[in-house]
């Protein structure tokens, strides 16, 4: 079976190229000009993706996104954004787009982050809460772990996002720029990613996680961080 996607795009050109990409690619697309098409659309539909243009003549992406979230969690969600609307692109992965495209984009880059996204959103929890790690448990809620021994340890925010983050995407290996865009929800371009490895040192420190070998954040050479 084909995975379906639903393009909400008010620019007729765009969209049919989409489409038409989409198609040739072996997907079975939808198309949608407008936020309440789309929203008429999704409440009866079953689609593997949504492609979601920003701005539209009567309803805002972000509200559309917002709905997405509230009524299917897990439906991935590629945003189309042009190249000035930075503030919009950081809170539509805030708010759990699971990637962004930027106008005008190459049709090849569409299908790869498609597809990419589609590989890890099968497995993907609509909420992690608890982690369970050696030697006791860690409350993302509370931002806390709980070991064994009765003792506690504090987690700031930052610390609870980078878990919860790297929990959802459990079985692949983290970039530190995937980590600056969608935890400290930064452009990683030019940034110095330093920052992220501090991070991950202090709470391997607070997770009785040993530095030298691994078994809660893994190092993975050459990608990132992994949970292991």
């Amino acid at each position: 079976m084909p995975r379906t996607v639903l393009v909400i795009e008010d620019d007729a050109a765009i969209r049919q190229g989409v489409v038409d990409a989409l198609r040739y690619h072996g997907f079975a697309p939808t198309e949608a000009a407008s936020g309440r098409d789309a929203l008429a659309t999704l409440q009866p539909g079953d689609f593997d993706l949504v492609l979601l243009d920003l701005i539209l003549p009567d309803i805002m992406g972000l509200d559309i996104l917002r709905d997405v979230r509230q009524t299917r969690p897990t439906l991935p969600v590629i945003i189309l954004t042009a190249r000035g609307e930075e503030a919009d692109r950081i809170e539509g992965l805030r708010l759990g787009a699971d990637d962004y495209v930027v106008k005008p984009f190459s049709i090849r880059e569409l299908i790869a982050r498609t597809e990419a996204v589609l590989r890890r959103s099968p497995e993907r929890p609509t909420d992690v809460t608890w982690l369970k790690v050696p030697g006791g448990t860690i409350d993302l809620k509370r931002s806390e772990v709980r070991f064994e021994d009765g003792q506690r340890q504090e987690l700031s925010q930052r610390e609870g996002e980078l878990l919860a983050y790297l929990a959802r995407n459990r079985g692949r290996a983290v970039s530190r720029d995937e980590i600056l865009l969608r935890v400290w929800r930064i452009e990683p371009r030019g940034m110095d990613t330093r920052t992220i490895d501090m991070h991950v040192a202090r709470l391997r420190e607070k997770l009785r996680d040993d530095s030298g070998r691994p078994k809660v954040i893994l190092t993975v050479r050459g990608k990132g961080y992994m949970l292991g």
